[in-house]
C-alpha cells in the first residue's frame, strides 16, 4: 500500500522504540496497519524486537495480532516462535486466533516446543492452543520437542509439560514414527521415562518445591529455594540449571550466566549448559555471544546436529540467511536423509532470492518424502518467482 509520511514515521518510530513519538502519531489517527516492504505492520516489528510495552501500546490502538506478512507469519505466531511470552499473552487477550498456523502449518506452540521455550509452551497451552496439532511436516509439538531437542533438563520439562497437557505419545509422523520411537532412538532416557510413565523422578527436593512455586509464577521464591539448596550442594547440576533458569525468568541474566558457567566448570561434558547460556544471551540481545555458545556446543558434540540446527534457527531469526545456508550445508552433509534440513535450507535460499538453488534443495526434500504436499507447494512458489524474475 502507498504510505503517507505519518505512516512511514510510525514504522520508523516503532523500529527505534520511540514510545512518545508513537503515542503522538497514534493520536493523529495514523494507520496502525501500515506495512513495510516485507508486509510487516508496526505490531510485527515491535514483537520481533521483543518490545512488550510498544506491543501493548499498539494493541490498545487497534493493531491486528492476526495480520499476515509476506511470509504468512502473524505477530501472534511470531511471538510464540521467538519465545516472547509476555507479548504472546497480550495478543491472546486482544483477540489473536490461538489456533492459527504459519505457512508450514504450525501453531505458535510448535516452534516454542522445538526451541525449548518452556514458558511460552506453558502459555500457549493455557490460552488454548491445541496440544496435538500436526504441521505439514507431520510433526506435533511433542514430536518436535523430541526430534529437535537434546533430551536435557530443559527439553525434558517441555516434554513433561506437553505430556501433562494430554499430548499423544502414540501420534506418528509421516514416516510412521512416534515420539517414543525418537526418544528411544536418540537415547533420551529421561524423556523416554516421561513418555512411557516409567520415570522414577530423581530430582532434588528443592527443585520439586521450586517447580511448584514457579507454577504460581512466584519466580523469586522459586529462585531462592534453589539458591538455598546450593549453599550445601553447590555442584549439583540440577540445582545449577534451575537456579539459572529462574534467575533468567526474572531478567537477572548475569547471575543466571554465572550459574551456567559454574556448571560447565563442575562438568565440562554437560554440553546442554552451552545451550542454556546461548538462550540467556539471546534474551539479553547479545547475538554474537549467543552464536559463540552454539558454536562451542557444536564443536564439542560433533556426533549430533542439535547445536548446529539451533544455530541455523537463530541465524534465520536474525535475518542472517547467508550464514544460515552455510550451517544448513553442513547439516545436510552430515544428515542427507533429513528432509526437514533440506526444506529449511530451501527457505533460507528463497529469502535470499536464490530461487534456482532453492528449487534444487526442495527437490532433495521431495525425493526423501515424495508424498508431502508442502514441498510441492514451495517448489511451485519458487518456480513462480523464477519466472517473474
Amino acid at each position: 500500500m502507498e504510505r503517507n509520511n505519518k505512516e512511514s514515521t510510525l514504522l520508523e518510530a516503532v523500529q527505534l522504540g520511540d514510545r512518545p513519538r508513537i503515542a503522538q502519531l497514534l493520536k493523529q489517527n495514523t494507520d496502525v496497519e501500515v506495512t513495510d516492504h516485507m508486509g510487516r505492520t508496526p505490531l510485527m516489528i515491535a514483537v520481533q524486537q521483543n518490545n512488550t510495552d510498544i506491543v501493548a501500546q499498539l494493541l490498545v490502538a487497534g493493531s491486528d495480532p492476526n495480520h499476515r506478512d509476506l511470509t504468512e507469519l502473524t505477530p501472534f505466531i511470531c511471538a510464540g516462535a521467538n519465545g516472547f511470552t509476555a507479548s504472546l499473552k497480550l495478543m491472546a487477550a486482544a483477540g489473536a486466533d490461538v489456533k492459527s498456523v504459519n505457512r508450514f502449518g504450525g501453531t505458535a506452540l510448535l516452534p516454542a516446543a522445538e526451541k525449548g521455550y518452556l514458558h511460552t509452551v506453558q502459555a500457549c497451552l493455557a490460552i488454548g492452543v491445541p496440544v496435538d496439532h500436526v504441521n505439514h511436516l507431520g510433526w506435533s509439538a511433542l514430536l518436535e520437542a523430541v526430534i529437535l531437542g537434546d533430551g536435557g533438563r530443559l527439553y525434558a520439562d517441555v516434554v513433561q509439560t506437553l505430556h501433562d497437557a494430554g499430548a499423544s505419545v502414540h501420534l506418528q509422523d509421516l514416516d510412521g514414527k512416534s515420539a517414543v520411537y525418537y526418544a528411544d532412538e536418540q537415547k533420551q532416557e529421561r524423556v523416554l521415562g516421561i513418555l512411557t510413565e516409567t520415570l522414577e523422578d530423581p530430582q532434588h527436593p528443592a527443585v520439586l518445591e521450586a517447580k511448584s512455586l514457579a507454577a504460581q509464577n512466584n519466580w523469586s521464591a522459586a529462585s531462592q529455594t534453589v539458591q538455598t539448596a546450593l549453599e550445601s550442594d553447590g555442584d549439583n547440576l540440577d540445582l545449577l540449571f534451575y537456579a539459572g533458569f529462574y534467575l533468567a525468568a526474572q531478567d537477572r541474566f548475569e547471575e543466571a550466566l554465572a550459574q551456567y558457567s559454574h556448571a560447565l566448570v563442575v562438568a565440562p561434558d554437560a554440553l546442554e549448559f552451552h545451550f542454556y547460556t546461548a538462550y540467556c544471551y539471546r534474551l539479553m540481545n547479545q547475538s554474537e555471544n549467543a552464536l559463540q555458545e552454539f558454536e562451542k556446543g557444536a564443536a564439542l558434540s560433533s556426533e549430533n546436529s542439535f547445536y548446529l540446527y539451533h544455530k541455523s534457527n537463530y541465524l534465520r531469526e536474525l535475518g542472517r540467511h547467508e550464514e544460515a545456508v552455510e550451517v544448513m550445508d553442513e547439516l545436510v552433509a552430515r544428515n542427507p536423509e533429513r528432509y526437514d534440513f533440506w526444506f529449511h535450507k530451501a527457505n533460507s535460499l528463497r529469502s535470499l532470492g536464490r530461487h534456482e538453488e532453492a528449487v534444487k534443495a526442495i527437490e532433495c526434500a521431495i525425493e526423501l518424502q515424495p508424498d508431502n504436499p508442502l514441498y510441492a507447494k514451495h517448489k511451485a512458489q519458487s518456480e513462480q518467482l523464477i519466472s517473474k524474475k
